[in-house]
């Protein structure tokens, strides 16, 4: 596989990843060939996966829980894109007329559904309904869709500038208002995914949240999920504009 970190594939990065097949089954035991290279090894509960140094040549022993080769081959794709400025958000991302907004929050808070309002009022694209993969670039901050993207079923192979990241609270009535400080830390940044299996992995994504969050507004959304709501979120943006 290959992925490619910008637009203009200036940073591909070739991966191989591949499920290892037993050579033997005698008496029940499965015998499996080591990798030329292996340096380390991930396991997501009895799954196993056997990598280099720098994760580009990975192989996964055969999987007995299907979420295993999602999850880890997500944590493959994260170790190099942390270190080309990118988080990963758990949040919602849709494009509204060529501008990306990220919905971030807690799992049933609301992120999806919130997209499909922006989608059913204003016929925007929703990239991703639960994991967002956020770059720094020289133009700005571009929001990417990804294969992954955990409970909800959308998944769109694009891309869209952001404008802004917006966290929801559920409430009778729809209110918005502009986050700073320690508040706008605190609510963003238990939505990140950090890739703690690195050694700088902390350091990669709290250097690229800062930037983050100096250079994008972020939003608190207290919301009914209604056409009211999306409308008074559109007003702002429109303003800010």
């Amino acid at each position: 596989m290959r992925f490619s970190f910008n637009r203009d594939s200036s940073e591909d990065v070739d991966i191989t990843l591949t499920c290892a097949s037993p050579l033997s089954t005698d008496y029940l035991v499965e015998r499996y060939p080591l990798p030329e290279g292996v340096a380390q090894a991930y396991r997501y509960g009895s799954d196993v996966l056997l990598a280099n140094q720098d994760l580009s040549v990975c192989t996964m022993l055969p999987p007995l829980d299907p979420m295993s080769f999602s999850v880890l081959s997500n944590q493959v794709f994260y170790t190099h894109a942390a270190r080309r400025q990118m988080l990963q958000l758990h949040c919602a991302t849709v494009d509204d007329e060529g501008r990306g907004i990220l919905f971030l929050g807690p799992s049933g808070i609301g992120k999806t559904t919130q997209a499909e309002r922006w989608a059913q009022y204003r016929g925007s694209s929703i990239i991703n309904g639960d994991i967002g993969l956020v770059q720094r670039t020289d133009e700005g901050y571009v929001a990417w869709g990804t294969p992954w993207h955990g409970s909800s079923p959308y998944c769109l192979n694009a891309s869209v500038p952001v404008k802004a990241l917006v966290v929801l609270k559920q409430a009778p009535e729809n209110r918005l208002r502009e986050l700073a400080g320690f508040e706008k830390v605190g609510e963003v940044s238990g939505s990140v995914f950090y890739p703690t299996w690195l050694e700088d992995g902390m350091g990669l994504c709290t250097d690229t949240l800062n930037h983050l969050l100096t250079d994008l507004p972020v939003y608190r959304l207290d919301n009914r999920a209604d056409e009211e709501a999306v409308n008074l979120l559109a007003a702002e943006l429109d303003r800010i504009s």
